[in-house]
């Protein structure tokens, strides 16, 4: 490869991080604190029944709840209650995860019951032809047995129908997300019927925050035939009606961290459907699915069962219920899912022995390193060739500097008598984009790192670093981040995104770009133009100020990933006698010429 190639190379290298790193990063800046701050507000308002125009205001959630008698939910990871209208999960509450690490902060809200903005609930029921007083959204029932909703007690409904048809509901939950009902279905009647099972995720709109996110996917969700099925929540309203053809698998509605699905039995054909309709001012999102019709002779009866999930989209958790098909799937792990997975059960492997995700990273960073370490190792191996051979190069420009083919030709017969490629340079920096790419997916999908402290003043690694240059890093005590008017300022269009990458340069974003800075300058570069020096040099300034607000657990890998970079450059220097930054520093301060390069 000659030196033009290979600068283009590393160009389009540099052009392709920058470009992604500027439409992750920049033109949808600081989601994720959006999306607590919606979460931690107080919750006041929202919609009605799936099928009628909402109403003008939204009720308080104590108002939305006194709307219909309710069955109690208190399991060791859940709050909340099952409407008897509709036989509805509208209310839940996941408490395990606090909306924030503010003390007292209230648990993530899950579902959300009609008549409030933004609902979001969970509805099984049936529907037959020709046959009315069907139990549907407004029917009522009646709680038959048992009191309160736990692992170990269920509870039992029913609803009777003027056509002779008795449905008797037991609802079952186990001591993590997942829900079980079971339907028993009585014929009283003289004819024989035919009923289709059928059930519905709805939302009633969804949060302005939710779906902006273009790293990450929210919205309709499934598993058919064994293939994962998405509809963006964008996609899905421009779809209007998307049908999918019938299969077996499971369905429903995602976010980010959180999902709730319905899993029909594994041998049960379904026909799912993804459907926007317009209801008044609001926009209400069903992933709706149809079974099989089931025939009901005169005095028989029939059982159908069905599962319900509405939790956190947890690794560990989704693999635990084995028999629901691919359900890890519902982590958007990206399109380099197999070294996104691996980096994630290699981070989950480390915490399990140290208990605390920042070692972890600490150590996964040793094992990446460690992995590549051949491959780096030649490339440095051969930049350091480079650059001792750069004296060589430079006479040759100078002698052929009128003569371009005869200098390249010339080149090439120098690096093919010193045995030198420089495409082994150039591979180590294309090692760097799809380990960028998995390991921004793992810190914006897993679970595991939302919260989860490192030391000192950092409690939230999925979250940007919390100090601060306007604050002095937390010397004076300012509560920069919620204050009003900064609040206003990042929401601007593109200026918002860029006056946050300038509030959130905290101690770990500086850390970076100084580590950056300092691998770069051990890094051997030869044959590089002014332009592309300048752009190597910018490198550490434009990236410390993209990455300053995102998750600080990827700029202490960074930061140490640089770190292990300049010990290896150190020692592949002084090994090959090539002048190194380090030398020459200490030199400086202790008036000591460097060892001869």
């Amino acid at each position: 490869m000659s030196s033009e190639n290979r600068n283009s190379l590393i160009a389009i290298v540099i052009f392709m991080v920058l470009f992604g790193a500027y439409e992750y990063f920049l033109v949808y800046p600081a989601t994720k604190k959006a999306e607590a701050q919606r979460r931690a507000q107080a919750v006041a308002e929202q919609t009605q029944a799936p099928t009628t125009v909402g109403p003008a205001t939204f009720l308080p959630r104590a108002q939305a709840l006194a709307q219909s008698p309710r069955v109690a939910i208190d399991t060791p990871t859940l709050k909340g209650s099952i409407a008897l209208t509709g036989a509805r999960l509208d209310d839940l509450f996941l408490t395990r995860y606090p909306v924030s690490l503010d003390k007292g902060a209230p648990p993530v809200e899950l579902l959300r019951p009609a008549g409030m903005e933004h609902a979001y609930f969970v509805m099984l029921g049936w529907q037959g032809q020709n046959l009315p007083g069907m139990p549907g959204p407004d029917s009522l029932w009646t709680q038959t047995g048992g009191q309160t909703l736990s692992p170990g007690h269920p509870v039992a409904l029913r609803y009777a129908s003027p056509q002779g048809l008795t449905f008797d509901r037991t609802i079952a939950v186990d001591d993590k997300y997942m829900f079980t009902i079971t339907d028993k279905v009585t014929n009283g009647g003289a004819a024989a019927v035919s009923l289709i099972p059928n059930g519905v995720v709805q939302r009633n709109d969804i949060p302005a925050d939710l779906g902006k996110n273009n790293i990450v996917h929210e919205g309709g969700i499934g598993v058919l035939g064994g293939t994962l099925k998405e509809d963006k929540y964008s996609q899905w309203k421009k779809d209007a009606d998307k049908r999918l053809d019938p299969d077996t698998g499971w369905m429903g509605v995602t976010d980010k961290y959180w999902m709730a699905v319905m899993i029909p039995p594994g041998t049960e054909t379904i026909s799912p459907e993804f459907k926007v309709e317009a209801a008044g001012a609001l926009n209400i999102y069903a992933a709706s699915y149809t079974a099989r019709p089931v025939a009901i002779g005169p005095g028989q009866a029939v059982s159908v069962t069905n599962r319900i999930f509405a939790g956190p989209k947890a690794r560990q958790l989704l693999n635990s219920y084995a028999n629901v098909p691919k359900f890890q799937d519902a982590i958007d792990w990206g399109h380099l899912y197999p070294l996104t997975k691996a980096i994630h059960w290699l981070l989950e492997f480390f915490y399990g022995y140290v208990h605390n995700y920042g070692v972890a990273i600490l150590m996964l960073t040793v094992v990446i390193r460690l992995s590549t370490f051949p491959l780096a190792n030649r490339g440095y191996e051969m930049g350091i060739k480079m650059r001792k051979l750069a004296p060589l190069q430079k006479e040759l420009q100078e002698r052929y500097k009128d003569d371009p083919q005869t200098y390249q030709r010339e080149y090439m017969a120098l690096l093919q008598r010193e045995k030198l490629n420089p495409v082994t340079g150039c591979l180590p920096q294309l090692l760097v984009i799809p380990v960028f790419y998995s390991l921004t997916k793992v810190f914006t999908v897993a679970i595991d790192l939302r919260q989860a402290p490192f030391f000192g003043w950092i409690h939230d690694l999925a979250a940007p670093d919390p100090s601060t240059i306007f604050n002095l890093f937390g010397i004076i005590p300012w509560d920069v981040f919620h204050t009003p008017w900064v609040q206003a300022a990042m929401a601007l269009p593109v200026l918002g995104g860029i006056f946050s990458m300038v509030l959130h340069l905290g101690v770990w974003p500086i850390a970076y770009g100084l580590s950056m800075w300092i691998s770069q300058a051990m890094t051997p570069q030869t044959g590089i133009d002014p332009t592309q020096q300048l752009m190597f040099k910018l490198m550490p300034v434009v990236f410390t100020f993209i990455l300053s607000q995102y998750a600080v657990g990827l700029l202490i890998y960074w930061s140490w990933s640089s770190v292990i970079t300049v010990i290896q450059s150190y020692v592949l220097m002084r090994r090959y006698k090539v002048d190194n930054p380090i030398d020459d520093f200490i030199a400086r301060i202790t008036g000591k010429p460097a060892p001869a390069g």
